[in-house]
């Protein structure tokens, strides 16, 4: 009888080398299934391959290991022998409890090594461990029909909620300001009810207003500013699938001459149609656009917006019954046709003294004594505080906090005291033109309207007075999106979704308009 561990080899189809004659290639997934599987004597072949018989060779016996293998192999596959081989799974908590744990040498820890993946990759769970199971929940079976489409690459994760589930799928909504100093541009998905997730945005200083006051008219230098300005919005909106946008042009355009035939240039020029909105939905439209900022234990506020050719304000009571639209609680509105563009050009921006400062003071004063406004809207001071949005209050705030630059996520919302807003203005009213544009939240472009926009303020403060302000880095493009979306009914569980797969608008209402 031949020794099967001498002589010549027979040639075997797939051998690798002298040592693995009789041991047929493997592939990496196989090598890491048998590996340890299989015994010693298992490698070796039999007698009557050693002497080329063509009788078949009798299988080699496998170690307790391979039958865990053979089994896991059947498990893929579908195909289980029996109730008593199916594993169940334990709940969710209890998994994640047990990852530490060592693993036992059943051929599991090969088997998921080894399933396509590069090494190193963290393994996938399988369709039954990716449902996300409650404490009381049936054990789910680790098994898988034979049918069971292939595992998708990449992490299982739980069923999110349904504002982030369609947060990508959500459409888009844009909004524009054409303001008096600035032209803003936004646009936005909707996500969880009363908010929604900035796409894009753009804020350039026009100053469109610019000798406005004087002559009664806008210049062509301004003019052309803002063309250009609106040109790159125009670029922004033509690349992305807006359902729904709304374009608004304030103050300038609503008191020059010329304001009409600047907007027929914009549409030749750009394609964009800006509606000139009136004063009231101007106030309405920054009491939607900083309804999130009203505490819940607010019973009366007063929201103003300084622009650079109005101020809007608006006296809000909140009663027990509290509207989800904010700005169904305004009780009294006015519009000052004042600015910080306006006022600065009358009084002198540049250089301020603190003689100049009072008459800008008294100026606005003037102003709100004709605005009739009952006082016994005003609650108890813990009940009652106020909130502006402009660019005014949030350089005070950003100067108050030091920031090296001027960051919005630390701006928005932040608290000021009535000591501290008092201590700010007097601060920036020390310095020179040339140390307020050093200072990193003011700048250049502000450093000579600022002062004009504390005066403003201060006039306010002293006719509702206040012991705290809250600060709104937001306005009327916020508004504009919150109405919107809100007409639309977005945040309603499923709507969007079902206007995005119909491929039309809302018939109820043309594009650009809102109730």
């Amino acid at each position: 009888m031949n020794d099967p561990d001498s002589g010549e080899k027979p040639p075997v189809s797939g051998a690798q080398d002298a040592g693995n004659a009789g041991r047929p290639k493997r592939s990496r997934r196989r090598k890491g299934k048998q590996k340890g599987a299989m015994s010693p004597s298992a490698v070796s072949p039999s007698a009557g391959q050693a002497a080329g018989s063509s009788v078949p060779a009798e299988r080699p016996q496998a170690a307790p290991g391979g039958n865990n293998a053979r089994r896991n192999k059947r498990r893929r596959h579908g195909r289980i022998p029996g109730a008593e081989n199916v594993r169940p799974l334990a709940p969710v908590g209890q998994r994640e409890a047990s990852q530490h744990e060592p693993r036992q040498a059943d051929g599991r820890k090969n088997r998921r090594k080894h399933r396509g993946r590069k090494s190193g990759s963290r393994a996938l769970p399988s369709a039954a461990e990716a449902v996300v199971l409650s404490p009381a929940a049936e054990p789910v079976a680790e098994a898988r029909p034979a049918h069971h489409a292939p595992e998708p690459r990449g992490e299982a994760l739980p069923a999110p909620r349904f504002a982030e589930r369609d947060q990508y799928d959500a459409p888009l909504y844009a909004a524009l300001d054409l303001g008096t100093n600035n032209c803003r541009l936004l646009v936005a998905q909707p996500t969880r009810p009363g908010q929604f997730r900035v796409v894009d945005a753009f804020s350039r200083i026009v100053r469109l207003g610019e000798g406005l006051g004087a002559s009664g008219r806008l210049s062509d230098e301004a003019m052309d500013r803002s063309v250009e300005a609106l040109k790159v919005c125009a670029a922004k909106l033509k690349h992305r699938n807006i359902r729904r946008s709304r374009l608004i042009a304030t103050e300038a355009c609503r008191a020059a001459e010329n304001g009409e035939t600047f907007l027929h240039r914009v549409r030749e020029e750009t394609g964009l149609e800006l509606e000139i909105i009136n004063r009231e939905t101007e106030a309405r439209l920054a009491v939607s656009g900083c309804s999130s900022l009203v505490g819940r234990e607010a019973k009366s506020v007063v929201l103003f917006d300084i622009g650079g050719g109005s101020s809007e304000i608006a006296v809000i009571r909140i009663g027990e019954n509290r509207s989800s639209r904010l700005a169904n609680h305004i009780t009294h509105w006015t519009s000052l046709p004042v600015g910080v563009v306006t006022l600065s050009e009358r009084h002198g921006g540049r250089d301020v003294t603190p003689e100049s400062f009072a008459g800008m003071v008294s100026e606005v004063e003037g102003m709100l004594a004709n605005f009739d406004c009952p006082g016994d809207i005003v609650y108890a001071p813990e009940d009652f505080h106020l909130i502006g949005t402009s660019g005014t209050v949030t350089t005070l705030a950003g100067v108050h906090l030091d920031l090296p630059r001027y960051d919005r996520r630390r701006v928005d919302g932040v608290w000021l005291s009535d000591d501290e807003v008092t201590a700010m203005q007097a601060r920036l009213l020390s310095w020179d033109f040339s140390a307020r544009a050093a200072n990193p939240c003011i700048g250049p472009d502000r450093a000579d309207l600022v002062l004009a926009g504390c005066a403003i303020l201060e006039a306010i403060r002293k006719r509702w007075p206040s012991r705290r302000m809250r600060v709104a880095d937001r306005g009327l493009r916020e508004g504009l999106l919150t109405d919107m979306m809100a007409d639309d009914g977005v945040w309603r569980r499923g709507r969007h979704r079902r206007n995005q797969r119909g491929g039309h608008r809302n018939p109820a209402k043309p594009e650009g308009q809102a109730s």
